[in-house]
């Protein structure tokens, strides 16, 4: 048997309670919403400037470009502004400002870590390597959100990782993401929705659309039946929530990589991104594309999702399909066994299964893990990992610092931190 030498290092990635977002505060309750808009268009023009000034007195120091994140806040309840006159950007800003809340993303834990080459390996030494690693945040509320840190493994097995900074920034939200209509339909009718009606929605859509095209069919079937019974109102409701669920992401390549932060987007996990696995995976013509496999969690029910990206600054989230598609503990290989896509799924809370498919999408069979000729095939292809054997000590080194991500520490003080 191969041995695996094994090396602890003192560097400790910990949470730190002073590292804020902001994010939408805004009341479900309509009235409470215009009353608070209400007082903020009383206000002079001079009370407004006042006002606002001390918003970025308090809060600037704790967010890069404050001004951007409120005035896009500002566009989300734009809708219920009651007046015809044109408004100062002082107002619209003041206005973010009455519907924002700061969030602690690390406040309760920093664990669950996962870790691959970085895309850019450009300025490095030779047998150097440059890492991103992932790990799951827990704030108030036990709420759960993606985070990053970056490092460089050197030949002689070093590691150093770069300075943490004070900021966090969500990504722009793409607003009008595409779908393939034929995967849309199959996730539908796998979710019970295999009607004419269900059909009906999406008949008048092309092979790709948009979350406009959909809503604007949506509509017309509204205005076009006089009456709509209680499960056509569920149908049209679970279609919105689908294409909620799949969406795009997009960073400025100005922000740090430790300044990147995904916070849940859509209802389905409105409590939670739990349990990201990214796995740089290389597919048979030798081009590259990171995979991530999470669990979206409402508060009620998990939804596992699959996110993928090739620079870590455009992210395409999408639900997973299948009837194999279950529970959590989901985790892709990084190269196709076979000339199939290869994962690991946790079934039943106990045992591990495996499952292959022709689409990294689409998963309608599993296995419960037993050795077979292609099981064992599966098994032997984890010993080339990205690209060295398990016995390189490279590659031990990178397990081992995963393995070190402080699960449950304390909030500590800010940055980097190392061990006593």
């Amino acid at each position: 048997m191969t041995s695996i030498q094994i090396r602890r290092h003192e560097l400790r990635f910990l949470p730190d309670c002073s590292r804020v977002l902001i994010r939408p505060f805004i009341p479900a309750d309509r009235s409470r919403l215009t009353q608070i808009i209400g007082r903020a268009l009383a206000l002079s023009e001079e009370e407004t400037g006042r006002e606002l000034e001390k918003v970025r007195r308090e809060f600037s120091a704790r967010h890069r470009d404050l001004d951007s994140l409120l005035l896009g806040i500002y566009r989300r309840v734009e809708v219920h502004v009651f007046t015809d006159r044109s408004l100062s950007t002082a107002r619209r800003l003041l206005i973010g400002a009455l519907f924002s809340g700061e969030y602690a993303l690390e406040s309760a834990a920093l664990f669950n870590p996962s870790i691959v080459p970085h895309p850019d390996q450009s300025g490095l030494e030779p047998g150097a390597l440059r890492f991103i690693m992932s790990l799951r945040a827990i704030g108030e509320g036990h709420i759960s959100s993606i985070e990053f840190r970056t490092g460089v493994l050197s030949p002689s097995g070093e590691i150093s990782a770069e300075n943490v900074t004070r900021f966090v920034n969500p990504p722009e939200i793409v607003t009008n993401p595409t779908y393939e209509k034929a995967t849309f339909l199959v996730k539908l009718h796998e979710m019970g929705f295999e009607t004419d009606f269900a059909d009906s929605i999406l008949a008048s859509l092309g092979e790709t659309f948009t979350l406009a095209e959909l809503d604007r069919s949506i509509l017309h079937l509204r205005r076009r039946l006089a009456v709509i019974r209680r499960e056509e109102q569920r149908t049209l409701e679970c279609v919105h929530w689908l294409a909620e669920s799949n969406y795009e992401l997009r960073f400025s390549p100005n922000l740090a990589v430790s300044e990147r932060v995904i916070f849940p987007v859509s209802s389905n996990e409105s409590n939670g991104i739990e349990d990201t696995r990214f796995v740089r995976f290389v597919d048979n013509d030798g081009t590259a594309l990171y995979y991530a496999t999470y669990t979206a969690y409402n508060g009620g029910v998990i939804l596992p999702q699959l996110m993928k990206t090739r620079d870590f600054l455009d992210f395409r989230v999408l639900t997973l399909n299948g009837r194999a598609v279950q529970n959590k503990g989901m985790a892709l290989f990084p190269r196709r066994i076979d000339g199939l896509y290869a994962m690991i799924s946790r079934q039943d809370d106990e045992n591990l299964f495996i499952m292959f498919s022709g689409n990294p999408h689409f998963w309608s069979s599993s296995k419960r893990h037993g050795i077979s000729k292609k099981l064992k095939k599966a098994r032997n292809a984890l010993k080339y990992l990205l690209r060295w054997d398990l016995s390189s000590p490279n590659q031990a080194r990178i397990r081992n610092i995963s393995s070190e991500a402080n699960e449950s520490a304390p909030c500590a003080e800010p940055g980097l931190q190392r061990a006593a």
